[in-house]
């Protein structure tokens, strides 16, 4: 005799599984799992779900250790910009370190929004840390007097390169190591200032794309004013990130969370993705691979500082 059962079960990942049974005989049965995957989702963000306890947890054990047993430093300084980046990277720091350890630095442009003052200096007040404000715009016009015909773009970058020059001379002043705050999404798409953003040696966030500093930043609590607040790198009056990018950072980060995984952009297209987005996504961590890496040596030997000397790390 012979026959075929069927039944369903459904797994936690709300994946059906169908198993059919055939009986040939009395003696012979074969089972045959058929599994139907529910259809995708490109609006699912359950890929950039983040433990945010444990995550928390991770980050300020690496700054403890990078910061002192690594640098043999005991303090920190902090660019506040009223940010969400910055203001996360102040909770972690005075997690790890102790609020008597950290300094914050305002450094206002004379067209830097004064909400994002306020909120910086909101971060301060709510963490405790010293927070000194340093007004950059005669330094900023010394230069670019010389240079009157700047647009905003090289004006944006002679801000943000002022900005390194003020923290790492805090740094020399008060022996605080310089902190940074890019966060993955910015630094995939290269949006950051080359030799300024990207300059100090400890980053905490850069391996977070921008919807998890998010959701880490509601979990440490800091202020959902900031939180919510459209970014921007406050560079240009009525700048925000995502009018920079084109494409909102929810819908960047779910296309990037596959491509670096090597998901092919046809691939994501067919998966449901949007394909301009798609396009816009690759286009851009194509175009700025160059600005996530040392500047490139000309080698002539097998001991070239970076390319084989002293890697990964210094022994």
């Amino acid at each position: 005799m012979s026959g075929i059962s069927q039944w369903r079960w459904t797994s936690s990942q709300e994946v059906l599984i169908e198993f059919e049974i055939t009986i040939i005989g009395n003696y012979h049965m074969s089972i045959y799992p058929v599994i139907f995957a529910p259809p995708f989702d490109p609006e699912c963000e359950r890929n950039l779900q983040i433990n945010a306890p444990l995550v928390a947890d991770w980050l300020v054990a690496f700054l403890k250790d990078e910061i002192y047993r690594r640098r043999g430093f005991e303090k920190a300084v902090v660019g506040l910009s009223g940010g969400v980046d910055s203001s996360l990277t102040a909770f972690l720091c005075t997690l790890a370190l102790g609020k008597e350890n950290v300094y914050g630095i305002r450094m206002p442009y004379r067209t830097s929004s004064s909400e994002s003052l306020e909120h910086a200096q909101l971060v301060a007040d709510t963490l405790g840390i010293s927070c000194r404000t340093i007004e950059i715009t005669d330094a900023v016009e010394g230069y670019l007097k010389f240079e009157p015909d700047a647009n905003s773009r090289r004006r944006g970058n002679v801000m943000a390169r002022e900005r390194m020059i003020i923290l790492f001379d805090q740094s020399e002043r008060l022996s605080a190591l310089p902190i940074g705050t890019g966060n993955k999404t910015e630094r995939l798409f290269g949006y950051f200032t080359w030799h300024a953003d990207d300059s100090p040696p400890v980053n905490p966030l850069g391996d977070l794309y921008k919807t998890q500093v998010w959701q880490l930043s509601r979990h440490l609590g800091v202020p959902e004013v900031i939180v919510n607040k459209p970014a921007s790198a406050d560079l240009i009056v009525g700048q925000t990130d995502e009018g920079d990018f084109g494409i909102s950072y929810p819908k960047a980060d779910r296309i990037l969370f596959y491509l670096l995984r090597g998901y092919s952009p046809d691939r994501l297209i067919r998966m449901g993705f949007n394909e301009s987005d798609v396009q816009l996504v690759k286009r851009k961590v194509d175009t700025t691979h160059w600005k996530r890496h040392m500047p490139t040596t000309a080698m002539l030997s097998v001991t070239s500082i970076n390319d084989y000397y002293l890697r990964p790390v210094d022994y």
